[in-house]
C-alpha cells in the first residue's frame, strides 16, 4: 500500500469577497474524482477509531472504502443503515472533534475529510434519478408520537419506522427541520437540503403533523392515551441575556429571533418576502459559537459595513468551529477578543447607539476546562453599534415540562432522562436532544435520538420500563 498523502483534498468554495454578498453555500462539495481520492487516502483500519468518535456509529471506513471502489450506491446504503440524513451531517456536524480528531492519519498530516465524504455521497444520491425506495418492513401495530421535527426527532421517528412501528411527528412550527431550518442559514446549510432528507424521512412512512404545538393543543398526557409512546425532542429555544442596562433597547434581539427572522421568514429574500428585519451598518455579536458566527456572518450578507464578534475570551477558547471562524475571518468579521459588553446605550428614540464594554484578561481554568475571563479595571471602552445579537445560549422551551405532570425538570428546565436510553421519569415517555443537554450540536442530538429509539423499541416489544 503505497503511502497516503498526508494533506485533505481541498474543497473548492466561493470567494469570500463574492460569497459575504450572498447567502449562496461557500463549499461546492466534492467532484466524483475529487471524493475517490480523498476516500483512498484511508487506511481502512482494523480497529477503527473514527466509529467510536461518531454519535451515531456510522460504520465510516465501509462507506468510505465503497467510493474509493466506486460503488457509490453501495456506499449511501451502508451510510443509511445508522444515518438517515447524512447531507445534513456532512455539513453541520463538529467532525474536527469527534470522528476526525481520532483518524490515526492526523498523527502523520491531516484526517480524511470524512465530513466532506459523507456530503459527497449524499449529494451524489440526490442527484440521482432512480433512486432506492426504502425497504418496506412488517407493521409492529405499535405507535408513536414524536414532539419536534428538529434532528432528534427526525432522528428517532426514522429508526423507529424502519423497525415497523408507525410514527407521527408534531411539530410546532410551520416547516419541519427544527433549528436546522430556522437557526442555520441558507449558506451553511441549504434549505432544499434539509428538506429533501425530511422527505426522506416520510418515505419510511412517518407522517408529519406541521403547526401543532404540543403543550397547548394537546398535552403529553393525551397524546399517551392516542400513542403506546412518546418521545420529546423539542429543543431549546428559550434564550439567554445577560442582564445589561440598556439591553431592552430597540435593536438588540436574540440570535433565535434573529436567525429565525431570516431563516424561516426568509428576510433574505426581500423584497420577495417582506420580513421585517433590521440590516444594521455597525453590528454587533455577543458570544464565540457557531450560532454567534453564523448571525455575524448573516448580518455581513445583509449589508453590515462593520460586523464584530465580541467575545470574553481569546480565539483559542471559542467553541466554533474551526472552519466557520476561519470562514468569518475571510469574509471580513471583525474580532473583539478578551472583551465584555457591560452596557447598551441608546438614543432619544430608544434605539442602541452604543455598547460600553470592559477589556478582559485570562486567569485559571474554570470548570469549563477554559481559561477564566477575569476583568481589567478601568479598560472601559465605547463601541458604535445600531445592531446588536446576542448569542450566548439557550434553554429548553419550558412549555413542555409545564404541561406534562410526572417529569423530572433538572434545575436549568431541562427534562431529566437516562443518557443511555432518553428515558423519563414518566412511564411511556422518552427525551432527547437539547431539551435533555441544553443547546448542543445537531449530531448529539441526533445520537441521542438514535438510542432513545432502540430504548423505545424494545420498551414497545417488552413493555417493560
Amino acid at each position: 500500500m503505497n503511502k497516503p498523502d498526508p494533506k485533505m483534498v481541498p474543497m473548492r468554495e466561493q470567494d469570500p469577497s463574492e460569497r459575504r454578498n450572498n447567502f449562496k453555500e461557500v463549499p461546492y462539495g466534492y467532484s466524483l474524482d475529487e471524493a475517490i481520492c480523498e476516500a483512498k487516502r484511508c487506511l481502512q483500519c482494523k480497529k477503527p477509531l473514527c466509529i467510536d468518535g461518531c454519535p451515531v456509529g456510522i460504520d465510516i471506513p465501509g462507506f468510505i472504502d465503497l467510493i474509493a471502489k466506486g460503488d457509490l450506491k453501495g456506499s449511501i446504503k451502508k451510510m443509511k443503515e445508522t444515518n438517515s440524513l447524512p447531507a445534513i451531517c456532512g455539513r453541520v456536524c463538529p467532525q474536527e472533534e469527534q470522528c476526525q480528531k481520532v483518524c490515526i492519519l492526523s498523527k502523520m498530516g491531516e484526517p480524511v475529510g470524512i465530513g466532506r465524504l459523507e456530503r459527497f455521497i449524499a449529494d451524489w444520491e440526490a442527484e440521482q434519478t432512480n433512486r432506492e425506495a426504502p425497504r418496506k418492513v412488517a407493521s409492529s401495530g405499535k405507535k408513536v408520537a414524536v414532539v419536534g421535527g428538529g434532528p432528534a426527532g427526525l432522528t428517532v421517528a426514522g429508526e423507529l419506522a424502519k423497525l415497523g412501528h408507525k410514527v407521527k411527528i408534531f411539530e410546532a412550527l410551520h416547516k419541519m427541520g427544527g433549528v436546522l431550518i430556522y437557526g442555520i442559514p441558507e449558506f451553511r446549510l441549504p434549505k432544499k437540503v434539509v428538506e429533501r432528507e425530511v422527505e426522506y424521512i416520510k418515505s419510511l412512512g412517518v407522517e408529519v403533523v406541521t403547526s401543532f404545538v404540543v403543550g397547548k393543543l394537546e398535552t403529553v398526557d393525551e397524546l399517551l392515551n392516542e400513542f403506546d409512546a412518546v418521545f420529546i425532542g423539542s429543543g431549546a429555544g428559550l434564550p439567554w441575556f445577560m442582564d445589561l442596562p440598556g439591553e431592552n433597547s430597540n435593536g438588540i434581539y436574540s440570535a433565535n429571533e434573529y436567525l429565525t427572522r431570516v431563516n424561516l421568514m426568509k428576510a433574505y429574500k426581500f423584497p420577495e418576502y417582506d420580513t421585517p428585519i433590521i440590516k444594521g451598518k455597525h453590528v454587533a455579536v455577543i458570544g464565540g459559537g457557531n450560532v454567534a458566527m453564523d448571525s455575524v456572518r448573516t448580518a455581513l450578507r445583509l449589508g453590515a459595513e462593520e460586523a464584530r464578534i465580541i467575545y470574553r475570551r481569546s480565539r483559542k477558547e471559542m467553541p466554533a468551529r474551526e472552519e466557520e471562524i476561519h470562514h468569518a475571518e475571510e469574509e471580513g468579521v471583525i474580532f473583539e477578543f478578551l472583551t465584555l459588553p457591560i452596557a447598551y446605550h441608546a438614543d432619544e428614540k430608544g434605539w442602541v447607539k452604543d455598547m460600553e464594554c470592559l477589556r478582559m484578561d485570562l486567569g485559571e481554568p474554570d470548570t469549563s476546562g477554559r481559561r477564566r475571563p477575569v476583568p481589567i479595571e478601568g479598560s472601559n471602552f465605547k463601541l458604535p453599534v445600531d445592531l446588536v445579537v446576542v448569542a450566548i445560549g439557550n434553554s429548553p422551551n419550558p412549555l413542555i415540562p409545564s404541561t406534562t405532570s410526572g417529569l423530572e425538570i433538572g434545575r436549568k428546565g431541562n427534562i431529566v432522562v437516562d443518557t443511555d436510553t432518553g428515558k423519563t421519569s414518566k412511564k411511556g415517555v422518552f427525551a432527547g436532544g437539547d431539551i435533555a443537554t441544553g443547546a448542543a450540536t445537531v449530531i448529539l442530538a441526533m445520537g441521542a435520538g438514535k438510542a432513545a429509539a432502540l430504548a423505545i423499541d424494545q420498551y414497545l416489544e417488552t413493555g417493560k420500563w
